[in-house]
């Protein structure tokens, strides 16, 4: 049984820094305002003190007393969409988001927006579409090329995500991005360009659990399971109480005929909550897996 490969995740606010902050519409200096827009002003600074709740409250107060055709209408609906998203209410976020890009097709923020309320809602097969459309219009920033490559690599488009994390090393190299490129890498079957990746994640990071574990799956894959065993015994020096690692390390102890020793590693692997040694344990650790 080959093991499995841990899908990456995207974060979302690691992402969230994208989204422009709701700064006044209208300005305030010197000049007398109307009651929407002392209500906007007050929105504002709520948004700016994290009461999105509040903020909601009044911009939804000058919406009600505005008509669609007019040219503040729109504007507000993004601001208050971005105030139910940092309230994390998804469903009433997605409607004012949707609504606003109806007029505002060329506005990248708000596809940004949008990506981040279905990542919200978990509904990750609508998040590509909306983050390419962002970097179409615009929005060059390293972090957002990177997680339109993370998606690439989570949806199979391995060749676009294996270029596109390439290019990205231009801008800076961590240890996450050179173990997402190795994954990619991996996929294409360029098992050697992978693992020169994941060698370079841990001179990075000689903490980085994560490389240790790829790189021990990808020779586990290619069944150079001695070489494995060397990254799955140097991840758990750093983390003896990883339950992935020892799993991965009964899998390879088990393929190298070592069962005693695979199934001491099955059972602290489930001790540690792993809960796929179980199987594992029951086929080939009988005597270890009734105690």
């Amino acid at each position: 049984m080959k093991p499995f490969l841990l899908k990456p995740k995207v974060i979302a606010h690691t992402f969230g820094f994208f989204l422009l902050t709701a700064g006044p519409l209208f300005s305030v200096a010197q000049q007398k305002l109307t009651k929407n827009q002392k209500w906007e002003a007050q929105a504002d600074t709520l948004m700016a003190h994290d009461d999105f709740k509040s903020a909601a409250q009044f911009y939804s107060k000058i919406l009600s007393h505005l008509k669609k055709e007019d040219p503040h209408h729109n504007p507000l609906l993004y601001k208050r969409a971005l105030s139910y998203y940092r309230l994390q209410d998804a469903d009433r976020a997605l409607k004012d988001i949707n609504a606003y890009l109806e007029k505002n097709t060329d506005s990248s923020k708000a596809y940004l927006l949008r990506a981040l309320i279905n990542q919200l809602q978990g509904d990750e097969e609508k998040l590509l579409p909306d983050v390419d459309q962002a970097i179409r219009l615009g929005n060059n920033n390293p972090q957002l090329l990177r997680w339109r490559a993370m998606l690439w690599l989570g949806q199979g488009d391995f060749a676009a995500a294996q270029k596109e994390f390439s290019h990205l090393k231009k801008f800076s190299d961590d240890p996450e991005l050179e173990t997402n490129l190795a994954m990619a890498y991996h996929a294409l079957n360029h098992t050697d360009s992978a693992l020169i990746c994941i060698n370079k994640a841990i001179e990075l990071d000689p903490n980085f659990l994560g490389a240790y574990l790829y790189g021990a799956s990808f020779l586990i894959d290619a069944e150079h399971y001695t070489e494995a065993l060397d990254y799955l015994s140097a991840g758990l020096k750093i983390d003896p109480k990883n339950g992935t690692l020892w799993f991965y390390k009964g899998v390879t102890l088990t393929e190298l005929k070592r069962t005693d020793e695979a199934c001491r590693c099955f059972r602290k692997a489930l001790n540690n909550g792993e809960e796929d040694a179980i199987d594992y344990l029951k086929e080939n650790c009988y005597e270890v897996y009734k105690d």
